[in-house]
C-alpha cells in the first residue's frame, strides 16, 4: 500500500498525477508493485483521473483510494472506510469481512465538530514557536476535551516574552495554565511568573516534568520565602537547591544516557487531586527527566502549603506535587501525555479539563453578577443633582 501525492496546480486549474507515476516507476525500479495507492489530495479526486492513475501505474481502479485532506485526523479512518480501503484489503488478504463499526470514531469527530462548551488552555513554555514540539502534549489535551463534550482551544504563550514584560494579556483571557518539560535555563523565569499569576489568580494549573520543577521553585521562592531558590540545573549552587541532580548522577557530567527513563510506580496520597482522577492508589507512568526535588525542603513546602501527593514506592522521588487550597494546581514528574488515547483520555488531563471549565463558568457568574451590581446611569431628571 503505497502513499502518494496528488497535488493541485491553480494555474492550469487542474490535478496531477505525475508524481504519482513517478513515484511509482521509482517502486518499480527496485523491483516493488503496489497493490493499493492511497492518493492524497485536497479536493475531489475525479473518476477520469483515477482511471488514469490506475493505466499508467498497473493498479486496479478500485485500489486507487483518495485520501482527501481532513479537518481532523480522527476523521481519517471514516473517510477510508468510506471508499471501502478496509473491505479491499480484507479481500485482497483472503480474511473474511466482519461487520465494520466506527461509531467511536463517530463520536469523537462529532464531539470534536459540535462541542457543547469551549475552554481556552494556555501552554507556557520555550518551544512555542514550532507548535509539533508539544505534539503528544496537544493531543492529549484534545482528548480530555473530547471526554468532557468541550472543544480545547491552545494558547501558546513564549515563556522568554514573560521574562521581558509584565503579564501578557494572553494570561487573562486563559481557563487553565500548563508548563510542559523541557531543559536548560531559557525562559525558566518567563514559567515561573506563569505559576505564580495561576496561583496567585486561582487559575487551574498543570504542570509536567519542568512544569513541576519551576512549581516547586516558584512556591520555595514566594510561599516559603526562601529568596533565590533554584535548580542546580539553572544556576550552579543557588542558596536553596530544592531541585537538584538525581543522587545516582551526582560528580557524572555526561549528558547520554543518564536519564531516568522508562515507566515507573507512583504511589497517590489518598484524598488528593491526582488520588480522585486515577481512581486508585498506585498508578505507572513514564519518566524522561535527570534532576529531582530535593527532600531536604519538603518538610518547609509541606508547612507552607504544597503538599507532596506522589511518591515513588521507595519514597526516593517525589513524584506529584498539589496545593490543596488552590481550586486544582497539580504536578507531575512524569509525562503523562505519552499514554493519552483518543478512546482512553488521560485521567489528568480530563480533571485538569474539567477543573478549567469549573473556573471559566465561576468567572462568568461572577463577572454577570458585577455587571448586575453596577450602579444605573443617571436618569435626565436627577442629571444634575
Amino acid at each position: 500500500m503505497h502513499v502518494t501525492l496528488v497535488p493541485y496546480l491553480a494555474a492550469p486549474d487542474e490535478l496531477k498525477t505525475k508524481p504519482t507515476q513517478h513515484s511509482v516507476k521509482e517502486l518499480l525500479s527496485i523491483g516493488i508493485q503496489p497493490d493499493v495507492l492511497v492518493c492524497r489530495v485536497d479536493r475531489h479526486l475525479p473518476e477520469e483521473m483515477r482511471r488514469k492513475i490506475s493505466l499508467f501505474c498497473n493498479v486496479e481502479e478500485s485500489a486507487v483510494i483518495p485520501a482527501r485532506t481532513a479537518d481532523t485526523i480522527y476523521d481519517v479512518p471514516l473517510r477510508l472506510a468510506a471508499e471501502d480501503l478496509d473491505g479491499l484489503l480484507l479481500s485482497m488478504l483472503n480474511l473474511p469481512r466482519g461487520k465494520r463499526d466506527l461509531s467511536r470514531w463517530q463520536t469523537i469527530v462529532d464531539r470534536m465538530r459540535k462541542p457543547v462548551r469551549r475552554t481556552r488552555i494556555g501552554i507556557v513554555g520555550k518551544y512555542v514557536n514550532l507548535v509539533d514540539s508539544y505534539k503528544s502534549l496537544n493531543e492529549a489535551l484534545l482528548h480530555a476535551g473530547i471526554a468532557n463534550d468541550a472543544k480545547v482551544e491552545l494558547v501558546f504563550i513564549d515563556s522568554e516574552k514573560l521574562e521581558e514584560e509584565a503579564y501578557v494579556e494572553e494570561l487573562f483571557q486563559v481557563d487553565g495554565i500548563l508548563v510542559p518539560g523541557g531543559f536548560g535555563k531559557r525562559g525558566i523565569e518567563g514559567m515561573i511568573k506563569a505559576i505564580e499569576f495561576a496561583r496567585g489568580h486561582k487559575i487551574p494549573y498543570f504542570g509536567i516534568c519542568l512544569g513541576l520543577q519551576t512549581a516547586v521553585i516558584e512556591f520555595a521562592r514566594n510561599a516559603c520565602h526562601l529568596e533565590r531558590a533554584n535548580s542546580s540545573e539553572f544556576v550552579q549552587d543557588p542558596p536553596y537547591k530544592v531541585i537538584y541532580k538525581m543522587r545516582e548522577l551526582l560528580g557524572v557530567d555526561a549528558m547520554g544516557g543518564t536519564m531516568r527513563l522508562g515507566k515507573y510506580p507512583c504511589q497517590l496520597k489518598p484524598g488528593s487531586h491526582a488520588w480522585k482522577a486515577y481512581g486508585a492508589d498506585t498508578v505507572w507512568e513514564r519518566h524522561r527527566h535527570r534532576y529531582e526535588v530535593n527532600q531536604d525542603y519538603v518538610q518547609i513546602l509541606e508547612q507552607n502549603g504544597m503538599l507532596v501527593t506522589g511518591r515513588s514506592p521507595d519514597r526516593i522521588f517525589v513524584e506529584m506535587i498539589e496545593v490543596p487550597d488552590h481550586p486544582w494546581f497539580v504536578a507531575c514528574q512524569f509525562h503523562p501525555e505519552l499514554k493519552s488515547k483518543p478512546f482512553a483520555p488521560h485521567p489528568l488531563f480530563i480533571a485538569f479539563i474539567k477543573a478549567s471549565l469549573e473556573y471559566q463558568a465561576r468567572r462568568n457568574a461572577n463577572e454577570e453578577a458585577a455587571t448586575v451590581l453596577e450602579p444605573a446611569e443617571p436618569t435626565e431628571a436627577h442629571a444634575g443633582e
